[in-house]
């Protein structure tokens, strides 16, 4: 965090992650972080190529974009229900809804990233005789960059509203804490699991979105 967000958001993060091993939740972290790491990181394995198809290609993004107007206003919960039979209970099932619920949102701001680039640029880069591959990966997706991440950023952000949901399939974590705390009427355990998903939001969301203004502010140098 200190080396890609500063000073004050490593500080910040290091104030949340000791208030977390102080409530004796870092295990329970430990296993949100990599089941939220792991998803996202399949999320933007297969968002980023769509996102690209669909913003250089209108047959695409036509076939695409009402796909991803079902996923975003189908209910959370829905996504467990082919999880389960596939995958049976456990964290299997819950990274595979959590990956199909937060894909959208890097798919999306991929291609408006790429589609909003400068006219000028790409008739620059056409005129210099570069090929859909250079402009593609030297003008495009360069310029593109701080859009894509907050795709990612919203990727992780939904990735991590999952975590109580998929507790349901007994994924375990900090949303197993919560989920434990509802079934047996604990509200103090719940809100010490609700503090610490809010903790790792904000340090997750801090840290992105530093690494999506520097190519923002390289660009402007």
């Amino acid at each position: 965090a200190w080396r890609v967000a500063g000073w004050r958001v490593a500080l910040g993060s290091a104030l949340g992650l000791l208030l977390l091993w102080n409530l004796r939740l870092w295990a329970a972290t430990l296993e949100t972080f990599t089941l939220v790491l792991l998803s996202t990181l399949v999320a933007i394995a297969i968002g980023l190529p769509l996102g690209i198809l669909a913003a250089l290609s209108r047959r695409v993004a036509r076939v695409v974009m009402p796909v991803l107007d079902f996923m975003q206003t189908m209910p959370a919960f829905v996504y467990l229900i082919p999880a389960i039979p596939f995958f049976g209970l456990g964290t299997v099932s819950a990274a595979v809804a959590t990956v199909i619920f937060a894909t959208p949102p890097t798919i999306r701001l991929t291609a408006l990233g790429i589609r909003q680039v400068p006219k000028d640029l790409i008739e620059a880069a056409d005129a210099f005789g570069s090929t859909r591959r250079q402009k593609l990966f030297k003008v495009q997706l360069p310029m593109a960059v701080p859009t894509i991440m907050a795709g990612v950023n919203q990727t992780i952000m939904l990735s991590l509203s999952m975590v109580v949901i998929a507790a349901m399939t007994g994924a375990g974590g900090l949303g197993g804490v919560v989920w434990s705390a509802i079934q047996r009427l604990e509200p103090g355990k719940g809100f010490e699991g609700g503090i610490a998903i809010v903790i790792l939001a904000m340090i997750l969301d801090r840290v992105t979105q530093r690494i999506g203004q520097r190519p923002a502010r390289e660009a402007q140098a």
